[in-house]
Parts: C-alpha cells; sequence; structure tokens
C-alpha cells in the first residue's frame, strides 16, 4: 500500500528524489469544472467553506479528474476572519467586502480572536477529505496578515492598496496590532487543518507584491513569520504574485517551499530563495488558452527551471483561470508525470506527444 509520507509531493517539498515531478493546480478546486458549478449551485461561497460534505466533495473532485498530486482544502482565505466574527461576505464579481472598515486603533481591539470550535466544520471536512485521499496529501492553507490586512482595512478588494499602506506609513502600532492579530487568525486556522490531518500547509499573501523589499521586511516579514514558525511537522509553502524582488525574504520567513509566479524563471527563483528551499510553480495560467504544443513547450521549460532547484512542485504562477479547460489540464497532468527525472531533476527535453492526445 503507498505511504503517504512517500509521497512525490511530499518528498519534493523535503527536496527529496522523487520517481515524477509532482503537480497540483492553485484554484483546481473550484469553478473551471462543472462538476464543481453544479455541487455549489445555489450556495454562497463562504456558506459552501462550512458545509464539510461540499468541501469534501469539491476538495476530491479535482484529484478525480486530474490525477493530481496533491488535494488543496477547498475554503477561501477570509473564512477564519468571516468565522471569528467578522463582518464580512463574498460578494459575486467584486470579492470579499467588509461592512466595517478597520483603520483606527479602536477597530482593532474590536477583531475578534479565532477559537478553533468557529472552525469545527473545517475540521471536520479535513477528517473527511484525509479518509478519502489516503496516500495522496491534502494542503490546508490560510491568507496571510497583509492579504487579510488589506482587505480588513480597505473594506474591499483594491488595486493600489492606499489605505492600507496609509495606515502602515502613518499608524506603525496600529499596523502591527493589526498584523499581529492576523496572525493570530492564520496561525490557529492552520493549526486546526493540521491536527485534523492536512499533510502541508500553504501561506497566500496574494497583495504582498505591491511592496517594496524594505517596507516588506519591516511590515509584514514578522507576521507572516510568526504565522509559519507555529505550524509544525508538516511542509509550508509560501505564496503570493508578483513578488520576484520578495523571494528571498519570503523563504526567509520559514519557507520550505516558496510558490513563484510566472514573471520570474524557476532557476533564478531558486538561486534567490536559497539551497535549503524548494520551488513552486510557475506556468502562466494563460497558456493553456494556447494550441498544445505551445503548452507542451512551457511545461518544458518550467520543468528544465525547477530541475534546478533543490526541490520543484509542478504549479501554476497563480490560480487556474475560470474559462480554463478542464481537459488540457488532465493532459498536462499526464505529461509531467511522463517527463523522466533524475534525482528530482527533468532529464530528456518533454516530448508534446508524450501524453494523451484529443
Amino acid at each position: 500500500m503507498p505511504d503517504l509520507a512517500d509521497s512525490a509531493f511530499l518528498r519534493a517539498c523535503r527536496r527529496e528524489p522523487v520517481p515524477h515531478t509532482p503537480v497540483w493546480f492553485m484554484r483546481q478546486a473550484g469553478r473551471a469544472l462543472p462538476e464543481y458549478r453544479r455541487v455549489r449551485e445555489g450556495t454562497g461561497m463562504l456558506e459552501s467553506c462550512l458545509r464539510p460534505d461540499l468541501v469534501t466533495e469539491i476538495t476530491l473532485q479535482p484529484v478525480r479528474r486530474y490525477g493530481v498530486d496533491a488535494a488543496i482544502l477547498y475554503s477561501d482565505i477570509v473564512l477564519p476572519v468571516k468565522a471569528a466574527g467578522v463582518d464580512l461576505d463574498i460578494k459575486p464579481g467584486v470579492g470579499p467586502v467588509v461592512a466595517d472598515p478597520v483603520r483606527s486603533p479602536a477597530d482593532v481591539a474590536r477583531l475578534p480572536q479565532l477559537d478553533p470550535d468557529d472552525v469545527a466544520p473545517v475540521a471536520a471536512a479535513v477528517g473527511s477529505i484525509v479518509a478519502e485521499l489516503g496516500a495522496t496529501p491534502l494542503i490546508g492553507f490560510a491568507g496571510a496578515p497583509f492579504t487579510l490586512a488589506s482587505y480588513l482595512v480597505e473594506g474591499g478588494p483594491s488595486r493600489d492598496h492606499a489605505r492600507t499602506k496609509a495606515l502602515m506609513y502613518g499608524d506603525e502600532s496600529t499596523w502591527h496590532a493589526l498584523a499581529a492579530k492576523l496572525a493570530d487568525i492564520a496561525a490557529g486556522f492552520l493549526a486546526v487543518q493540521v491536527a485534523a490531518g492536512a499533510s502541508a500547509v500553504q501561506l497566500f499573501d496574494s497583495w504582498a507584491g505591491s511592496l517594496s523589499a524594505a517596507d516588506y521586511e519591516r511590515y509584514v516579514l514578522p507576521h507572516s513569520r510568526r504565522v509559519l514558525e507555529s505550524v509544525h511537522g508538516v511542509p509550508r509553502i509560501h505564496f503570493g504574485v508578483d513578488t520576484g524582488e520578495l523571494l528571498g525574504l519570503m523563504a526567509s520567513a520559514g519557507a520550505d517551499v516558496v510558490g513563484v509566479d510566472w514573471r520570474v524563471p524557476l532557476d533564478v527563483a531558486a538561486s534567490r530563495v536559497g539551497p535549503t528551499v524548494a520551488v513552486q510553480g510557475n506556468l502562466d495560467p494563460a497558456i493553456v488558452f494556447a494550441p498544445w504544443d505551445a503548452v507542451a513547450a512551457r511545461a518544458g521549460e518550467v520543468l528544465r527551471q525547477g530541475g534546478r532547484a533543490p526541490g520543484h512542485i509542478f504549479n501554476l504562477g497563480h490560480g487556474v483561470l475560470p474559462d480554463t479547460d478542464p481537459d488540457i489540464l488532465t493532459r498536462l497532468v499526464e505529461l509531467i508525470h511522463s517527463t523522466p527525472t533524475v534525482n528530482g531533476r527533468t532529464d530528456t527535453p518533454i516530448d508534446a506527444g508524450s501524453a494523451r492526445r484529443e
């Protein structure tokens, strides 16, 4: 019987030789799958994240369809904040919207703490998923303090994060108090998932790329480090978008694996994070709309560049786009799995014809 701890995904996280390059896709559980749209019809996003039956089914769908090497828990980065008692909702076409933005010391003081009981349905879902997955690892996840703070301060999604940066620069003590509270919430949410059986965790810092390296180091790094250092016994993945200049700092926060978007070649990223950290990524999510030969060629580049890192997990450079053809992702998994490796490094040029043809 296959051993969970010996899975290709967890071996890559530990920078050990792998039988094939492991692959999973951010946002693999969700909107690109017709079976996801059917099962979630009529159910709000946050409501669905607190129904263990739906979370289990949606998390397992991409594993069944794609044959990926890891599942990612179906959830949302704002879920623990909502579960703790913050008045927010996810509005279709908009994103998370906060009723009362957090912009003062009094606002920060009002923020509730997360009790594990607040997310008991998530723990139940993790237990159910792990029982179904067997030797396939489950990745838990949480939103990083900066990204969570940006939603709370702005009151919703923002392109420039102006209010968030104004708080950081203009009232540093309030900023750090807010980020520390959100770090505790994220750490608590991850602890629940690990205790319930998650084999790895990923900390998402979606908006960290809006910061300079100096600002990241001063205002964000201590709080992300607090979250990652609270996690014990499982690999920790740290990911952000447009974070090429921050990769070394993100690795120093306590990551075993740093996720890389498509803007930085993986071999360059590997040199920035250092020899003791694996990399994850980084196919441009838009490439899957190109002809298959172009997809295969780009995947080959990613594999060759990732093979120069001490460990590589193939992924997209961000999430699956809504109009992605699921069959292309299935072919991509087959292609990645069929490419020989030596000690985790891509050994031969990738052959676009080696995967199933339509």
